[in-house]
């Protein structure tokens, strides 16, 4: 009888923390990068013990990298729009004075 190998738990856990960094927005970007840094040592796991679970990690890995890549343009927008909404509040001011 042969014996299947098991999956990597990194590797799953390295997935749900991809998706859960798209979907939740405030720590998405934490979570991506915890995702991240996962799926990397469940790959190097998965090459020296021959362990299931490469596709796994390979899509905890580009999820992470999109959830990572949303959450960073979206901050930079807050932030971009934050400073140019002081920046009209300040220049009305001045006008109007």
């Amino acid at each position: 009888m042969v014996e299947k190998a098991q999956t990597n738990s990194k590797s799953v856990i390295s997935l749900t923390l991809g998706i859960l960094s798209i979907i939740i927005p405030i720590i998405g970007l934490l979570l991506g990068v915890i995702g991240l840094v996962i799926s990397r040592i469940s790959i190097k796991e998965i090459e020296e013990t021959n362990e299931n679970g490469r596709g796994l990690a390979t899509s905890g890995f580009i999820c992470s990298i999109i959830g990572i890549i949303i959450h960073s343009v979206w901050i930079f927008l807050v932030i971009l729009s934050l400073y140019l909404y002081t920046n009209v509040r300040f220049e009305l001011q001045f006008i109007f004075i």
